[in-house]
């Protein structure tokens, strides 16, 4: 079993190629995953202030 695993991590002598890859992937994926969330949040907060700046020009115009 641990004969096993060790061939597994071994990668069949190529782990030094593979492993550095998966983690390069993994380092893209979570920026690129980051960047998102906060280009989310940005868009919901102008989102928001329109939706609240088209609500006061609302009340605007029926005070007016």
């Amino acid at each position: 079993m641990i004969g096993a695993l060790g061939e597994f991590f071994a990668m069949g002598g190529y782990a030094q190629y593979v492993w550095p890859a998966y983690l390069i992937a993994a380092a893209i994926l979570a920026v690129l995953t980051g960047l998102s969330l906060r280009d989310l949040r940005h868009q919901e907060a102008t989102l928001l202030a329109l939706r609240r700046q088209r609500r006061g020009a609302a009340v605007d115009e029926a005070q007016g």
